[in-house]
């Protein structure tokens, strides 16, 4: 439909709401949200900040080209995928996870529990060190899934516990490589079956991992609440437990506050958000300087990059790059964590409307790991941003970042 050049956000959304015959409530429940929140953004009260709830509304809308809903109606297209997959690795995932049969042949010799922990561990090192690392993640996980889940039904006592445990590692994994590329019900089967493995595995550390990543799905899919309250109780179940446990365990004890903190921060509920990030680095005071979770990065470099992320998310953008000036990126192992740090930074100076900076932070995040760059919703929006209002001097490289990471086609 022909859309007027001069209309903001909000009223594109009313009317292509309207001209689909649709109720406010029906939209708002489509996003997970009520029909007051879509009342103040179509009214121009409230922003979208959230690329997420971008998507969904156009998604809900079938519109199949975010600019048709945010204006910018000049070459940048924002593609709504509707359900298709979107990463070359997802299909094999999703037959892999999708299609599990209720009964698998079994061998004569199960897999090894220690075996497969070894290629877990092999596999969360790739996610953090690759600058690939969905594709090269990606190729492994259908085998470990498939192999995993053979291990929990061919082995007994002790060792299908254990097996448990490594299967909800795996659908831990399966989710993060898979974060913003999976349809929304194969997120959502992959953290079920990791906390369903978790609790079968009676492990309260795996369980509390599991809890983490579910924070994570609930948290993107605009449920913020629930995510915190989630994280919150699995930080309760947990913490009995840390009098002399392993390091790890404390370890996913302080991942769960910084989840905590971030999700509070993105509610804008700032004395919980420092709250939850002190805890947090009360952890890690705990642990070895060195110490770093394998899988979640939960250390003294992680919390440090988490602190920059929560001033972030509350506006904060003087104290965020303040604390981004204090910082060592190369104390961290992850290159997808390293890269997410200069998103954010990125973010901080696009709040205080330094475009020049923001390029610059960009093109070190991208040339650090480029999938998770292109793959991250809040990197991609700064992205977009940077398209649109770059400095006239910046727009050509601007526009070769956008295109790198594939927001702009042509």
């Amino acid at each position: 439909m022909d859309i007027p050049n001069n209309l903001t956000t909000g009223e594109r959304i009313r009317l292509l709401r309207e001209s689909r015959g649709m109720s406010r409530p029906v939209l708002a429940g489509l996003c997970g949200r009520g029909p007051d929140w879509l009342k103040k953004i179509e009214s121009g009260e409230r922003d979208i900040r959230s690329h997420t709830l971008l998507l969904r509304l156009a998604g809900a809308l079938q519109v199949t080209d975010v600019s048709v809903i945010t204006g910018t109606g000049t070459g940048v297209v924002q593609p709504v995928l509707l359900g298709s997959l979107t990463h070359p690795s997802m299909p094999a995932i999703w037959e892999a996870v999708m299609t599990r049969p209720l009964l698998l042949a079994l061998p004569e010799v199960p897999p090894d529990p220690a075996a497969l922990q070894t290629r877990v561990d092999g596999a969360w090192r790739l996610w953090h060190t690759s600058d690939h690392n969905r594709s090269q993640v990606g190729a492994l996980l259908p085998d470990l899934i498939r192999d995993a889940e053979i291990a929990t039904r061919a082995l007994e006592g002790v060792g299908r516990r254990a097996a448990y445990a490594v299967l909800s590692e795996v659908y831990r994994l399966t989710g993060q490589a898979t974060a913003y590329i999976a349809p929304p019900e194969m997120a959502w089967v992959v953290a079920d079956r990791a906390l369903a493995a978790a609790q079968a595995s009676d492990s309260p550390a795996a369980i509390a991992a599991a809890a983490w990543s579910l924070g994570n799905i609930l948290r993107s899919t605009a449920h913020p609440d629930e995510a915190l309250e989630f994280v919150k109780d699995a930080a309760t179940l947990l913490r009995p437990h840390l009098e002399g446990a392993p390091d790890d365990w404390r370890g996913v004890y302080g991942a769960l506050q910084l989840h905590a903190a971030v999700t509070a921060a993105r509610a804008g509920r700032a004395g919980d958000a420092w709250r939850h990030w002190d805890a947090g680095d009360q952890v890690s005071k705990s642990l070895p300087a060195s110490y770093v979770h394998a899988s979640t990065m939960f250390g003294r470099a992680n919390v440090d990059f988490h602190q920059i992320s929560v001033a972030t998310d509350l506006s904060a953008s003087r104290q965020a790059l303040a604390l981004a000036n204090e910082v060592d990126p190369d104390a961290m192992p992850s290159l997808e964590r390293r890269s997410r740090l200069w998103v954010e930074v990125a973010r901080g100076h696009l709040q205080r409307g330094d475009r020049t900076a923001a390029l610059h932070v960009m093109q070190i995040a991208h040339g650090i790991s480029a999938e998770t760059v292109a793959y991250t919703p809040s990197a991609r929006t700064a992205v977009l941003d940077l398209w649109r209002e770059a400095p006239r001097a910046l727009r050509p490289e601007a526009s070769r970042l956008a295109e790198a990471v594939g927001v702009a086609t042509g």
